[in-house]
């Protein structure tokens, strides 16, 4: 197979045409990302120029650019729904554009690329392609303000993610093997090995922040913006520095890194003397916009967030009369708000300083503090279709980690889709605080979650238990319907930004929320581009069915070769994973469910299916997050599911075409499944996807897989997927 980076025929370096380079990305890199590359080749060597397109999907960057590409090339296309880092192609002509336009129409934006701006670094020479709908058109730094900004916060959050997960689990692990119960909260000596473990969980907390920060600067303006992005978070966590004695929290941190990230590309903007250019990105701007973020974090934001504490403070104090309902729903809801911020920080010391006195007012604390972890955990395992595969692992660490009463372990989810999670975690943690009031459950030590009661602090354990268990359902159950009312589930790591977005039934980005997007194989871009080959393969479909009996009887010898050759060749088509047992020539079925029921038990020839019912709802599941049907009359149900004991992939044809759903309308006559264990799902899922979804983009691939006489025909050219 020719890759996509390999210069096409009749255009290499001694060519007349143009030396083109490209890069396609899509949000979650699976299939629209080699269907833009493969296109783009495509339409490059039928105008007789040469290109190279490096590809950046979910198994990593492929077919990299490298300084000479560059150097020699005429223009570069960058066809991508997510950041590509754009600072080597400074000097050079750079088209963005999304990645569906790539698929849909290469061949202008080859001719675009011609007259594209010169990009300067600065963000602002490259601007988008307003043609056609393939991606948000805007500035060059994203898109529209919308789509920048859901993709700077979402940048910010995935590279936060670790830390608060490595952080969380090791504090957590050293409060269960070292911590001791104390009137000041679960203690562990300082001579001990679980200190230390300790000592390196709280540094991954305290860098959580400004990591969250400084990579949503970076995303808006670069590498110029880390350095005042991170900063400006480490400064809006620590409260001392604005004499408050509660930070910001991930509140603050997404503040302090937009701020970052639009005061650097201002500066950007300002002219300077040619022999301070080269200083600029790495000694100016970064002093510059540290120094002022800085500055007016301490000075002018510090000061109110101070009052908050205090007056909140003061305010609590009021309420001790009141009834215990009442203040438990309150210190439920400030506790589960902003999770480490000012007010979760008012209501955890307001109860901690009444420990001696009241432990009743702890007791409602304890009980709301590990509900917004627990709940976003819970969710994750009730309904595992709305979240990535990163967010499913993130909530089994959020579980982890509310269990042992760190509230933080929620902030991933609620930095992603604040309007959706924060109210959910504030709804659970006010009814966890209100059943513990009532209840008059005690805590006798500064510290929540189930960990204090099962270490004998809580006076009231049953009912204790009770109201963790209620407040964590109420969180669950309301982020699952406020997921829902937004359109649809986050699959794949996909994200609501671009073209995806716009198809997913309600995956656009209202300001910072994450929502959720149709992602997988069908959502990564506007569709999979229908085209004029597509009714070219559906003619050649019919014909190939209406001759493939004749074709057959007589052609004997030429069929005995092909088995034989098949039979060579069946352990390497897509790693063995598809073989002459896999492979049917044709489908009974008339209908998608029934296509892949039918599938499913193709599967099972291969001895690698356990359970087929189970295999054939994943796959319908994953359906229901959005059509699996690419367009170009092919489609690749697909399902992640413990059902298989190995990876398998099972193709059949359907002359007639059967109705899957796809974007450009165009009925699936092309059906591969394929599935593997939860084990194995990662990388290797992916590569079986990118390989068929590349290949797949060939008119004449498809044309002789449609045409192919019998199995063993069929299997020859699957053969040739490598």
């Amino acid at each position: 197979m020719t890759s996509p980076a390999d210069p096409p025929n009749g255009a290499g370096a001694s060519g007349p045409g143009l030396k083109l380079l490209a890069v396609t990305a899509c949000p979650t890199g699976i299939a629209h990302t080699y269907m833009a590359a493969e296109k783009l080749a495509q339409a490059a060597e039928s105008l007789g120029h040469a290109m190279k397109v490096e590809t950046q999907g979910s198994i990593g960057a492929e077919n990299v650019l490298s300084d000479n590409d560059v150097r020699d090339a005429d223009g570069i296309i960058i066809a991508a729904d997510k950041d590509v880092d754009r600072s080597r192609f400074v000097g050079k002509r750079v088209l963005v554009v999304g990645v569906a336009e790539g698929i849909h129409h290469p061949e202008r934006l080859i001719e675009q690329v011609r007259s594209a701006p010169v990009y300067d670094g600065d963000g602002s020479a490259a601007g988008r392609s307003g043609t056609g709908g393939g991606g948000a058109a805007g500035s060059a730094a994203g898109g529209k303000g919308r789509s920048l900004t859901y993709k700077a916060l979402m940048n910010g959050v995935s590279y936060m993610i670790p830390f608060v997960v490595v952080g969380g689990l090791l504090i957590a692990v050293s409060l269960a093997l070292g911590g001791d119960t104390t009137p000041k909260g679960i203690v562990i000596p300082d001579d001990s090995f679980w200190k230390s473990v300790n000592d390196i969980g709280v540094i991954g907390f305290q860098l959580m922040i400004p990591i969250l920060s400084g990579y949503i600067a970076y995303a808006i303006a670069d590498r110029p913006a880390l350095v005042p992005g991170m900063v400006g978070g480490w400064i809006a966590a620590h409260g001392e520095l604005y004499d408050s004695e509660a930070g910001a929290g991930f509140i603050g941190a997404i503040v302090t890194g937009f701020l970052a990230g639009y005061l650097v590309r201002w500066i950007k903007m300002v002219k300077v003397p040619k022999f301070v250019q080269p200083i600029m990105p790495i000694i100016v701007i970064p002093i510059v916009a540290t120094s002022a973020l800085g500055l007016f974090f301490i000075y002018v934001l510090g000061e109110p967030i101070a009052w908050v504490f205090e007056h909140l403070t003061d305010w609590l104090g009021g309420l001790t009369g009141t009834s215990a309902a009442l203040l438990g729903t309150i210190l439920g809801l400030m506790i589960a708000f902003d999770m480490g911020g000012p007010v979760n920080k008012t209501a955890f010391l307001f109860g901690a300083g009444l420990v001696s006195k009241n432990p009743e007012v702890m007791g409602m604390c304890a009980a709301a503090i590990p509900v917004p972890p627990l709940g976003q955990g819970l969710a994750t395992l009730i309904r595992r279709r709305m979240f990535d595969d990163q967010e499913r692992e993130t909530g089994l660490a959020a579980l982890f980690m509310g269990f042992f009463g760190i509230t933080e372990g929620a902030i991933p989810f609620a930095a992603a889709r604040p309007a959706r999670v924060i109210p959910a975690n504030m709804l659970g943690g006010a009814v966890a605080g209100a059943v513990a009031g009532l209840a008059s459950v005690e805590d006798n030590v500064p510290h929540g979650g189930p960990i204090v009661a099962m270490l004998g602090a809580v006076d009231g354990v049953p009912m204790f238990f009770v109201a963790v268990v209620i407040g964590t359902a109420a969180t669950a159950l309301t982020t699952i319907a406020l997921m829902s009312l937004g359109g649809g589930a986050a699959q794949g790591g996909g994200e609501a930004s671009g073209p995806g977005a716009a198809v997913g039934g309600g995956g656009g980005v209202s300001g910072p929320v994450r929502e959720p997007a149709l992602v997988g194989v069908a959502a990564e871009g506007a569709g999979a581009g229908a085209s004029a080959t597509a009714s070219a393969a559906g003619t050649a479909s019919g014909a190939s069915a209406a001759g493939a009996a004749s074709a057959s009887a007589s052609a004997p010898a030429p069929a005995a070769v092909s088995e034989g050759a098949s039979a060579d060749r069946a352990d390497q088509v897509l790693s063995g994973y598809l073989t002459e047992q896999t492979v049917r020539e044709r489908l009974a079925a008339d209908g998608k469910e029934a296509a892949i029921r039918e599938m499913a038990e193709l599967l099972t020839t291969s001895g690698k299916v356990a359970d087929v019912a189970e295999l054939v709802r994943a796959a319908l599941a994953r359906e229901e997050q959005g059509t699996t049907g690419l367009g170009e009359e092919i489609a690749i149900p697909h399902a992640k599911t413990d059902a298989v004991t190995e990876p398998v992939v099972g193709f059949a044809r359907s002359p007639e075409g059967i109705e899957w759903g796809a974007l450009d309308d165009t009925k699936a006559k092309l059906v591969f499944m394929i599935a593997v264990p939860e084990a194995a799902a990662g990388d290797e899922h992916l590569r079986i996807l990118a390989l068929l979804s590349r290949k797949l983009m060939s008119a004449e691939f498809r044309e002789r897989l449609l045409e192919a006489a019998d199995e063993a025909a069929i299997l020859r050219v699957l053969g040739e997927i490598e």
